[in-house]
């Protein structure tokens, strides 16, 4: 079995390859340079796909920044956390997980892999629409229907796995299958050390404490 891993290089989406992986699914990651502010994080994906021994890993060039609008991508500063769960975060990149996850389809129709594997989460989650459960379902149906494999009875199936997890849950689930978090990088702000501060710095240590495991990367 193939599956296409999208792989950002941090802690969410290299769990979720680990799960595919321990799943008997050969690895075809595929990580965007879409024009983030933090290069870091393409640097520890290519050490993550490594380390869990990807056939196959694509960088591909999606540059978001011609659109702008995110904290990511645009000189909008990166703030400090806040729990921000009624409202969408400077953060989010619009619509990327669509971008991304159209791209994965494509790889997995072009190598005729069996799953779409992304790392998105719904639970302890930093307000994005596209880290939901129903977006997932939704998106499930547009690779149905728009798809060869779709239309010949056989789905690429989009998978989720750690949609309902909290952030222990999530690093539970990766001490359990050995996943390399010390290739991974959560931050947002660039720098050699992690800020601590940001939404998804904080959701990680948050993660790490409640899992009673010390997270191997260093912070400010």
């Amino acid at each position: 079995m193939k599956a296409v891993c999208l792989l950002s290089g941090g802690m969410d989406s290299c769990v979720t390859a680990a799960i595919a992986k321990n799943a008997g699914y050969e690895i075809y990651a595929i990580t965007f340079d879409y024009g983030q502010r933090n290069r870091k994080e393409i640097e520890s994906a290519i050490k993550v796909a490594a380390a869990l021994q990807a056939k196959e890993h694509k960088i591909i060039n999606a540059d978001l920044r011609v659109f702008g609008r995110s904290a990511l991508t645009d000189t909008i500063e990166v703030p400090e956390f806040e729990d921000r769960r009624n409202e969408i975060p400077p953060t989010y990149v619009p619509a990327r997980n669509t971008i991304f996850l159209s791209y994965g389809l494509a790889y997995a129709e072009a190598i005729d892999a069996d799953a779409v594997f992304i790392g998105a989460n719904a639970v302890d989650y930093s307000g994005y629409p596209d880290c939901r459960k129903e977006y997932i379902e939704a998106y499930q149906r547009v690779a149905d229907l728009g798809t060869r494999r779709g239309a010949e009875g056989k789905p690429i199936k989009i998978m989720a796995p750690i949609i309902g997890m909290t952030k222990g849950e999530i690093v539970k689930k990766g001490v359990e299958l050995n996943a390399p978090f010390e290739h991974t990088w959560s931050c947002y702000r660039s720098g050699d050390k992690a800020c601590g501060k940001c939404d998804s710095c904080v959701l990680r240590l948050r993660g790490f404490e409640e899992a009673g495991v010390k997270d191997p990367i260093e912070y400010e």
